[in-house]
């Protein structure tokens, strides 16, 4: 469970700087980790962004200064590294509901959000069907989207650009290609630096690549196979915050920081619903 305690110390660290300058880089580093699969780690296990996390953790601490002390609210601002008075308010509304302002009067509800600590959850009410396979390196064709470090806006990004897809002749023609395994209609966030994430609709093919289309290659691994029946996209989040939560802790391998691959159905149509899969790359921990 060494994941786990190095998430617990990126955790301390930002608990100690909340009314300082907050480095991802230096989170992640802790984890012994990229930025990137920090912040995706973080958001399935902990079921928020860390953007948001630390909104909320420095906005609760900044609730509870301005009922204690007589401090201005420009002051408390600066304190939680809110340059403008108008950014502040802003964000504490967010979280409270109410001006900054408005906090110190009594009678006032406010939302406090304590620091998080990861611990395993052990439930057993519904089982993981998987597999473990060891596949040869695998090249992938498709379209790609530029993605960013913050995960919120990932996630308003990869729907839209699922949709756009959808609705281009290339789609079909991504269907067409695939003749490798696994089979279908493949989507993979592919981290290869800090200026180049990127996430493919892509599949498994050895054709040449179309007009308006890039290749990439994942290279050889063991992989756990989870499959899904059920909503894609619910379904599919879900299984990564079980593989983080339930399964990885017992299974004795540790995630191997490949790029995760979900498997849809090919079709010209948009189903939400369906068998899909996802593969996890693993190693021996």
């Amino acid at each position: 469970m060494e994941w786990l305690r190095k998430l617990s110390a990126a955790i301390d660290y930002i608990e100690n700087h909340l009314d300082g300058d907050i480095s991802y880089d230096e989170a992640a580093k802790i984890a012994c980790c990229s930025t990137f699969y920090f912040q995706r780690v973080f958001s399935y296990v902990a079921g928020v962004s860390l953007s948001e996390y630390i909104r909320r953790r420095k906005m609760t601490q900044a609730a509870f200064d301005l009922q204690r002390t007589g401090a201005k609210v420009i002051d408390i601002a600066l304190k939680y590294g809110y340059a403008s008075p108008t950014s502040f308010n802003r964000a504490f509304q967010s979280v409270h509901n109410i001006t900054p302002a408005a906090a110190r009067s009594i009678g006032n509800t406010f939302n406090a959000y304590p620091a998080i600590r990861f611990s395993v959850q052990v439930s057993g009410e519904t089982a993981m069907s998987y597999h473990i396979t060891q596949k040869q390196a695998m090249r992938m064709v498709g379209v790609r989207i530029a993605l960013s470090e913050d995960m919120e806006e990932n996630q308003r990004i990869i729907p839209k650009f699922w949709k756009s897809a959808l609705k281009s002749s290339l789609f079909s023609e991504i269907c067409d290609l695939s003749n490798q395994s696994p089979e279908g209609i493949l989507g993979v966030s592919v981290y290869e630096n800090p200026k180049k994430i990127f996430y493919y609709i892509a599949a498994a093919t050895k054709e040449p690549v179309p007009s308006g289309m890039f290749a990439f290659e994942i290279p050889a691994a063991v992989w756990a196979v989870f499959e899904n029946k059920g909503d894609f996209k619910e379904n599919v989040q879900d299984i990564f915050r079980r593989f983080y939560t339930e399964w990885l802790p017992f299974s004795g391998y540790a995630y191997a920081g490949l790029p995760d691959i979900e498997v849809y159905p090919i079709t010209k149509e948009t189903p939400s619903r369906g068998h899909s899969e996802v593969w996890i790359a693993i190693k021996k921990d």
